[in-house]
């Protein structure tokens, strides 16, 4: 009788299982080592459950896949889901009815009490409906130092911007490039944001892109930004790679000072066996204002016409922000999960100062969240000419305040 018992169970988990075992195309960018590790954890997760996750991974940053993934989802040809940015990048889908409703998900799964910061989930959420799952909390404004650069240069390890930017022709009378900067138009924008709230200061960066105060925009704070940006383009004159995972090698290998890059980096750190405080150092907010900006990735669902595709969808939204695949995830990604409830214990020094700053609340929201992508797009363009050429700081700051106020 037991051994008809356990095989009538087997067999009805087998059914069980093979209900719920329906294929979902993933797309997504992570691509790199790090990346890859971290997203092996929730396919893991989500074929541990039953269903299938059929990777979709583009190369090529997100700059490249978002286009493609929504030339489908406009063309008639939706993947099971796609990874974007917290924010605006999928509104004008979610607007046009192309993305599906996971407001049952999140009441069941109790995402309003969960998820933290709130404005994680409000980002999701469209006329009270909420269309995506957020999964992690990145923040780009880090600079990644290589120990051993420093160490071969006779300097000490820079606690701050300014002490590295002094520490520049110590490294270059080494051989090394003080700054490593990857050719993506992405970089510089990036570098440039997280210089902002390094030079000008948190209040400054809320007056221009929350309030969009142009006149602050136009002021000396952010005159010194443009100054402090044409710094950085000359630390970065001989760094000649293209991919930022490319440049965060430099610094693995020791060959670069460092680094300004979204936590994302810790992934290539660790797939590299380096130990942070040891093999390197990292420092929020450039070491000169320590804090987080509130961006990150979700992933957003389109419709489907199979009510199985769509159960399945569901599943993988409710998965996606469980405990479980929340640490997994971002132990790996080296980003901060978007719940405040996981155990993290296994963090490591620059997590932790992240899990810090996230819980003193020290936080700004994303470019994403505060200008449209039109907007998003002309700065971008901008800045990358900027620290690509000798265009004068001067005339890069009015060309800049010129983009943003058409956006106002």
């Amino acid at each position: 009788m037991k051994l008809t018992a356990c095989l009538m169970g087997a067999s009805a988990l087998a059914l069980a299982t093979a209900a719920h075992a329906t294929e979902l195309e993933v797309t997504h960018w992570w691509t790199s080592g790090g990346e890859a590790a971290a997203v092996a954890e929730l396919a893991k997760a989500f074929n541990a459950s039953g269903d299938t996750w059929v990777d979709g991974a583009i190369a090529g940053g997100g700059s490249t896949a978002r286009p493609i993934m929504i030339s489908r989802i406009t063309g008639g040809d939706p993947m099971g889901a796609t990874q974007f940015n917290h924010g605006q990048q999928a509104l004008e889908l979610v607007e046009a009815g192309l993305m599906l409703d996971l407001t049952d998900v999140a009441e069941a799964e109790g995402w309003r009490e969960k998820v933290f910061p709130p404005s994680l989930l409000d980002a999701c959420t469209v006329d009270g409906r909420i269309y995506c799952a957020p999964v992690n909390i990145h923040s780009p404004e880090w600079l990644w130092l290589s120990n051993k650069a420093f160490e071969e240069a006779g300097v000490p390890v820079p606690t701050n911007w300014n002490e590295f930017v002094a520490a520049a022709p110590a490294l270059e009378a080494a051989g090394k490039i003080p700054l490593a900067l990857g050719n993506q138009a992405w970089q510089s924008n990036l570098a440039f944001g997280a210089i902002t709230v390094a030079v000008a200061g948190l209040d400054v960066w809320k007056s221009v892109n929350v309030d969009k105060n142009m006149d602050v925009a136009a002021g000396p704070e952010m005159a010194a930004v443009f100054e402090a940006a044409a710094n950085a383009r000359l630390l970065a004159a001989k760094s000649n790679v293209q991919d930022w995972n490319q440049a965060t090698n430099l610094v693995i290998t020791g060959q670069a000072g460092g680094q300004i890059m979204g936590d994302w980096a810790q992934g290539e750190f660790q797939v590299a066996e380096m130990v942070a405080g040891e093999d390197y150092t990292c420092l929020p907010g450039l070491g000169l204002n320590t804090y987080l900006s509130t961006g990150g990735d979700a992933f957003y669902f389109p419709k489907n016409d199979d009510p199985e595709i769509e159960a399945a969808q569901k599943r993988l939204a409710a998965l996606l922000v469980s405990p479980e695949v929340q640490v997994a995830f971002n132990l790996k990604k080296g980003s901060l999960p978007i719940r405040g409830d996981v155990d993290l214990a296994a963090a490591n020094d620059c997590m932790k100062k992240g899990l810090e700053i996230l819980a003193g609340g020290n936080l700004v929201p994303s470019g994403d969240m505060v200008w449209s992508p039109d907007v998003q797009n002309q700065a971008q363009d901008l800045l990358v000419e900027f620290m690509k050429s000798d265009m004068a700081p001067a005339d890069a700051h009015a060309a800049w305040v010129e983009i943003l106020s058409s956006g106002i």
